[in-house]
Parts: C-alpha cells; sequence; structure tokens
C-alpha cells in the first residue's frame, strides 16, 4: 500500500509473510484454543455477548495487508493503520483486510458474524468511486490451506462468519475508470459484529404477537381479494376496511418502538451499528496518468475448451457452447491478458483460437477489434482433421483477416513444446502453406531445448538457443521457458543474439511446471511478490510478449459445482488461475485467484516502468527496479510490499508533470 504522502517514497512496514504448506487442513494451530495475546481477563467476561452493545474493536481484531501478503488463518493481529493507495486511471489496486475475533459473540459453533460496509470514495470536487461498480468486496478463501479463491461477498448483503481461533481476509479492489477526475478519494470501510440469525429469532415477538399479527393479515388479505361483479362502491369499502386494520396493526407492542422514532426506526438501528463498527479509513490518490487499453506487453492465456465442455455439460457448437466461451473471454479480459481457446491433439499439437466464430461472423470483429486485446490466435483448423473443407476454410480465414487493420496483431500457434526433427518439420510444412496465403504470416513456437536427433551444437544450452535457425522462417515468435534460464540473466543475451529482427522475429517468453522456488511463478503458496515478480522478469529480460499455457486446466468433473482438483503430476495451481462460481456459490460468474490478481498487478506494474522508460531511458528504469530492492534477479526480488509502493511512489513522483 502506498504512503500517505504518495510523492514520498516510505517503506511499508508489513513484515515477511510466512507461507502455510501447500498441502494443509483448514483450520489447526490456534483454532484448537485461545492463544492470542492480550485477551485473558477480558472485561467481556463469559455470559453471552450482545455485539449491538459492544464496541466490535473489543471483539475482533481489524487490521490492513497489502495485495502481496499471502494471509494465512494462523496470521497474527497487527496495528490497524489508514489505508493510502495510489493508482492511474484505468488500473485496478487492491489491498485486504484481516479480521480475527478475540472471542465468540455466537451461540452456535462459528465465533460470530461481522458486516463490511464501504462507503464511496468521494473528492473535494465532487468526484466519486461507487461501491459495487468501482469498489468490489471479496472473501479469501484457501485451496488446499493456502489462500487463493477470491469470492465475491453481496453488496446487499455484506456479511460473513469469523471461525474462532482463525484470520480470515476480504479482498478490497478498487477500479479507477478511464475518464476518472484526479485526485484525491476518501472514503472508510465499517466492520461490525452483528448476532446471528439464531441470534435474533430468539428475540422475535412472543407467540401472542406473532398471532394477533398473523390475525390481522390474514384479514387484510381477505377483504382486498378480487370478487367477481364488485361495484365501485364496494371497493372502496373494502380499501377503507383495509386501511382501519392496518393502522390498528401499528399501534400494537411490536412497533412501538418505531412509533416513538417517528418511523426511524431502521435508522436508529444503522446509527447504533456504526457507533460500535471498526472503521477503517481509505484514501486513493487517482493520479493524471492513463493505463493504455491495450496493454505494452501481449499476454496470451489459454482456457481450455474440453474442460469448460465437460464441466458444464456443453456439446460442442451449440448456443450453450459459445455462451460459455463468450462469457469466459470477455471475463478474463479485465486481467490485460489477451485468452485464447485451446484444444490438445496428440504429441502435444494444439488447436488454439481467439474467437470461436469463423472471420466473417459479425462477433470475430467484434473480438478482434477489441482495443484490451493485445494479440490473438488465428485457428488452424487442419490441425484436428487435415481435409479440403478444412484448408478451404482455413485459406478464406486467413483472406479476410489479413485485410483489417488488427492483422498485425494475429499469429498461429501449433505445437507445443516440440522435441525432435520430424515434429519441426510438421511445423515447416504447415507455415509453407500458410505463406501461400500471406507472406507475412506469424507463427508463434514454444520450446524448451533443441530438437532431438540433430547436431546443432556441443551443448544442451547452445541447441536451444540455435533453434531459430532450425525454424526460421517458419517461426517468427520464439517462446522459451524461463526455466532453462535458472537465475543466469546472462544466458537471455545468447538467446537474443541468435534472433533476426530485421525479418520480424520476436523473443517471448513463459512459465509452466518450471522454475520452482524460489524464482518466480504463479504456484499455489508462493509468496505474493513471487507471483508478481514474474511480469517484472519478462519486463527486465527485454521480452516482447508472454504466453501461459492454462487458466482453467483442472482435473476433469462433469458438473459445475464438483470440487476443484489440480491435475496430478502438476505443481498445486498449475494451470489454473480461476475458479468456476459454482463450486462456492449459486452464482456462475468465474471467481479469481489471488494470483491472477497479481498478475494483473504485474502487468500495470509494465505500463509504469514503460513511462518512467519514456521519461528517463530504459536503463534508468532498470536502475529503479534494483534501486528500490523490487527486482534485481530471478532470485533476488522484495520478499514484502515496501519495494513495490517505493517503485511506484517513484514514477508518480518523477514522471506526473
Amino acid at each position: 500500500m502506498e504512503s500517505s504522502d504518495p510523492s514520498s517514497a516510505a517503506v511499508s512496514k508489513t513484515q515477511e509473510i510466512s507461507v502455510p504448506p501447500v498441502e494443509g487442513v483448514a483450520g489447526g494451530g490456534t483454532s484448537y484454543g485461545w492463544v492470542d495475546g492480550g485477551l485473558q481477563g477480558s472485561h467481556l467476561g463469559s455470559s453471552v455477548i450482545d455485539p449491538t452493545k459492544v464496541h466490535s474493536a473489543d471483539l475482533l481484531h481489524v487490521w490492513s495487508m497489502p495485495s502481496t501478503a499471502n494471509v494465512s488463518q494462523q496470521e497474527a493481529p497487527r496495528p490497524l493503520e489508514h489505508v493510502n493507495l495510489l493508482a492511474a486511471r484505468n488500473e485496478r489496486e487492491s489491498f485486504q483486510i484481516a479480521l480475527r475475533p478475540k472471542v465468540s459473540w455466537a451461540s452456535s459453533g462459528i465465533a460470530g458474524p461481522v458486516q463490511i460496509q464501504c462507503t464511496d470514495l468521494c473528492s473535494s470536487s465532487g468526484g466519486r468511486l461507487v461501491v459495487g461498480q468501482s469498489i468490489t468486496l471479496r472473501r479469501v478463501v484457501p485451496i488446499l490451506g493456502v489462500p487463493d479463491a477470491l469470492v465475491p461477498i453481496d453488496p446487499s448483503s455484506p456479511q460473513i462468519n469469523l471461525l474462532p481461533g482463525e484470520t480470515t481476509a476480504v479482498w478490497v479492489s478498487l477500479n479507477v475508470p478511464c475518464g476518472q477526475e484526479p485526485g484525491l478519494y476518501e472514503g472508510e470501510i465499517c466492520i461490525t459484529a452483528v448476532r446471528t440469525d439464531s441470534d435474533s429469532k430468539a428475540d422475535s415477538l412472543p407467540k401472542s404477537e406473532r398471532y394477533q399479527l398473523y390475525k390481522e393479515l390474514k384479514t387484510c388479505l381477505g377483504i382486498t381479494e378480487s370478487r367477481d361483479h364488485s361495484s365501485s362502491e364496494e371497493m372502496i369499502l373494502r380499501l377503507s376496511s383495509t386501511s382501519t386494520t392496518l393502522r390498528r396493526m401499528l399501534v400494537l407492542p411490536a412497533f412501538q418502538d418505531c412509533h416513538e422514532n417517528n418511523g426511524l426506526g431502521d435508522m436508529m438501528d444503522e446509527d447504533v451499528m456504526n457507533n460500535v463498527a471498526v472503521r477503517v479509513k481509505l484514501s486513493l490518490t487517482v493520479w493524471d496518468f492513463t493505463l493504455p487499453l491495450t496493454p505494452s506487453l501481449p499476454a496470451v492465456f489459454g482456457i481450455s475448451e474440453t474442460v469448460i465442455e465437460d464441466r458444464f455439460c456443453l456439446e460442442h457448437g451449440t448456443k450453450g457452447w459459445y455462451d460459455a466461451l463468450d462469457h469466459h473471454f470477455r471475463w478474463l479480459l479485465q486481467y490485460r491478458i489477451s485468452p485464447f481457446f485451446c484444444r490438445w491433439g496428440d504429441s502435444m499439437r494444439i488447436l488454439a483460437y481467439t474467437c470461436p466464430w469463423p472471420a466473417d461472423h459479425p462477433k470475430a470483429n467484434e473480438y478482434y477489434s477489441d482495443p484490451r486485446l493485445a494479440a490473438y490466435a488465428v485457428p488452424y483448423a487442419p490441425i484436428l482433421s487435415c481435409t479440403d473443407a478444412a484448408k478451404n476454410s482455413l485459406r478464406r480465414e486467413v483472406e479476410i483477416l489479413k485485410t483489417e487493420a488488427h492483422w498485425s496483431k494475429a499469429y498461429f500457434y501449433l505445437w507445443d513444446e516440440p522435441l525432435n526433427m520430424e515434429q519441426y518439420e510438421v511445423i515447416r510444412n504447415i507455415s509453407n502453406e500458410l505463406r501461400t496465403y500471406t507472406p507475412d504470416v506469424r507463427i508463434l513456437t514454444t520450446y524448451y531445448a533443441g530438437p532431438s536427433g540433430s547436431e546443432l551444437a556441443p551443448s544442451t544450452f547452445e541447441a536451444f538457443a540455435k533453434v531459430p535457425n532450425v525454424l526460421r522462417p517458419h517461426t517468427q515468435i520464439f517462446c522459451t521457458s524461463e526455466w532453462v534460464l535458472g537465475t543466469r540473466e546472462d544466458l537471455v543475451k545468447d538467446i537474443i543474439a541468435e534472433l533476426r529482427p530485421d525479418l520480424g522475429e520476436e523473443w517471448w517468453t513463459y512459465v509452466c511446471m518450471g522454475p520452482s522456488d524460489p524464482q518466480p511463478n504463479w504456484h499455489l503458496g508462493m509468496r505474493g511478490t513471487q507471483h508478481r515478480a514474474v511480469m517484472w522478469r519478462a519486463w527486465k529480460e527485454g521480452g516482447t510478449g508472454f504466453l501461459y499455457w492454462g487458466t482453467n486446466c483442472y482435473e476433469k468433473a462433469m458438473i459445475p459445482s464438483a470440487e476443484i482438483c489440480f491435475r496430478r503430476g502438476l505443481p498445486p495451481g498449475d494451470g489454473v488461475l480461476f475458479y468456476p462460481g459454482e463450486v462456492f456459490s449459486s452464482s456462475k460468474e468465474p471467481v479469481a485467484s489471488l494470483r491472477l490478481e497479481r498478475i494483473l498487478s504485474g502487468m500495470q506494474d509494465i505500463e509504469y516502468l514503460n513511462l518512467y522508460s519514456s521519461k528517463h531511458g530504459r536503463e534508468e528504469a532498470l536502475a529503479l527496479l534494483e534501486k528500490t530492492g523490487a527486482y534485481l534477479g530471478p532470485d533476488r526480488y522484495a520478499h514484502d510490499h515496501g519495494p513495490v509502493d517505493v517503485m511506484r511512489g517513484e514514477v508518480y513522483r518523477t514522471c506526473r508533470s
């Protein structure tokens, strides 16, 4: 989180986060008893607590944490401080509110429920960021004991339950629209301990009063029910009688408090609630810089169409199938990534496509022209069925797309990690076919080794670096695994030296199973800065694009609400960046992971670094990463959030004029 003065680079007080084991059980530790300091001898005693009569600060700890913190269920309380954030326009900035009960105020097995209310953020000039639109609240839910899933909190009923001896986190996101007026925006979040439904029922009306209300309401219903051929005079009499009955109900003892308060009972209840609430002051500085709609770094992420088909029981090509793909595509665009759908064939052949509809469909131009899309995959249909019909369809697809302004964003992704000369030959043959349609076709090939059975170079890495010489001119985007580099950034120079930018060749990178800790990746249980640093690394090494193989590649399931299981043989979280909403509630909206939000933050950091480069030069921007301690190398980067704020604050300070 930013310093209260955005122009000053104050180092955050956030301590290094202790990451729980990946294979864990929710709870445990302090869940077996009260071991929080300062609770012994509490003046609250052991009687049943009415949270409406006790300040919530006496019932629970509340404190804020940055978006890079993994707030475990055993997280220890910290002092509550004012939250100060900095964001550009068209940027999302997030932080967390941590909650931990001191005592129980519920009669059930939970410690008690809390209500979380956020005000709109307002500026002195009249600007406003509205709750539910620009401000969203999500509960952090553990996956395998690790905080990861961000389940939306219903704005109409923003209430969650706390468990004894466990810390719960709420993820707060502030989305700044492109046209937002710059300035300081202020508001607050109120956290209030409330009674459970069962506790409320204990204070319900006596049976005699409930029976009287029932009789009166039934009488009203009988009077107002329509009868055939009723005259207007009879209807007037009915309405008059109903009015008399309702007035009699309003003076019943059950409504006495409301009567005494002149009908302001609800308002008075809200005032009482606010008087006992813990208030978190929130300030956001929106500065006069807008992140570009089109990301500077194309980041293409795969969505498995077969996983969607299986889990949601959809038949390929039906309306439900198109609707599901469209929904996933549009949802993922908000994360500054360029989604593509994929279906895997034998030997790592891949059908990759960004738009489910053919190029001559009205939807296609809507997809390809979207300014948030930095790159798109064109389907090579013959990869699955090498028929004349498939080839004719492909030719027509290319002929239509190459006449459009967005053709410069197009690429073909044909084969994932080819391993031998036979597979390389297939790529060459397909390339020759595509080049007869248009000479400026771009083909992306991922690889982590040189082809077996070739004598490219004496060493394994040298053979890897020489791959462009084998695939030229049949690949234009050479996409290599960060795993190969290890912690040796100097090897990047050897890779780039083999490329021909004059022929339009680019170098992209990707992560998958590797690299592993301590290098940046998106595995479950890694540090938050480790997740965010994937994009810092891509920018520092000079890649011009990034690829990630899968966002929804969990184990096969046949119903939407089935438990999420990560694929065997892969590190937990690998290939899974969001979850089906049906796993957590009745909502069909996908549920983002903390890791996906941190990817967005990393993509936004790239825009900050590019802005700094445009003002001071790339070498100075590289120096900024190092001197702030945010990122020095694949095994040397910030373990807490402080340097991230320092880096962003420095960009704000030196580039805002």
